[in-house]
């Protein structure tokens, strides 16, 4: 096996030998089954609205009415449960004392990094296949537009890999994982609102760029459906530059 390998299967133990995994597989699928059964029920009230005053049976937009709103949801969840999965990267390595071992094995930091992030991100894309019951289900007693539903987990998939990469740059500034979590969720709320200062300003030179640094707008499009080269960029370069970003942090403390 080779080290990055070596370093993902250990990790991977780490995680499933702890009730963290555990605990936030629960949440984050509970609370996705929960943001789905009522964007259905609230489909169905609006059928029944629509066939009373109609009398005929009503057209409804599943991908409008349940799919983009749980997605959009989602978002926030993922801002809420992710940092508590990466915040034991590296702050566990120092409350433990082992980070000074792990940077002494033969291994470098790319790879070092590389293994971490790949292993929660294997997690993350774990939770996000069994949140497709829930289309698969809805596919069986309905008919709508699975492109929206695929481009939407397509989404989810950047944004929590984004999401994750700010997690560990946060996890290897500090050993302590609460102050890791709280950190990544604080920089992550930052970004979100880079959106509404965008907003505020508007159409202008300052504002679409302000606007393009937030996540929110490039989700935005994934979610209905659309894919610009635009976005799979932005979410592409700002995962490198957490990475890279941790790199640094991590390269800077093995020689102190």
């Amino acid at each position: 096996m080779s080290p990055v390998t070596t370093i993902i299967a250990k990790e991977l133990r780490s995680y499933f030998v702890s009730p963290i995994v555990y605990v936030v597989s629960a949440v984050f699928l509970l609370i996705f089954g929960i943001l789905a059964y009522l964007a259905v029920v609230n489909a169905g009230n609006q059928a029944i609205r629509m066939m009373q005053l109609q009398g005929t049976m009503a057209q409804l937009n599943l991908n409008d009415l349940v799919i983009r709103p749980t997605f959009y949801s989602m978002a926030v969840v993922l801002l809420l449960v992710l940092p508590i999965l990466t915040m034991r990267l590296f702050a566990e390595e120092r409350k433990l004392r082992t980070f000074e071992l792990l940077m002494t094995l033969p291994v470098g930091v790319n790879e070092i990094l590389a293994a971490k992030f790949i292993s929660v991100c294997l997690i993350f894309l774990g939770l996000l296949v069994l949140t497709g019951i829930v289309p698969l289900i809805l596919a069986a007693f309905s008919s709508f537009d699975w492109r929206p539903v695929l481009t939407g987990y397509l989404g989810l998939a950047l944004l929590g890999a984004l999401f994750l990469a700010t997690g560990v740059l946060t996890s290897a500034l500090t050993e302590n994982q609460i102050v890791a979590a709280f950190a990544s969720f604080g920089l992550l709320i930052m970004v979100w609102l880079l959106g509404a200062l965008g907003a505020i300003l508007g159409d202008t030179p300052t504002g679409n760029v302000i606007a393009y640094l937030s996540f929110v707008e490039h989700y935005d499009r994934l979610v209905r459906g659309l894919v610009d080269t635009k976005d799979l960029v932005y979410y592409a370069g700002s995962i490198i530059l957490m990475l890279v970003l941790a790199h640094q942090v991590v390269d800077s403390q093995r020689w102190k």
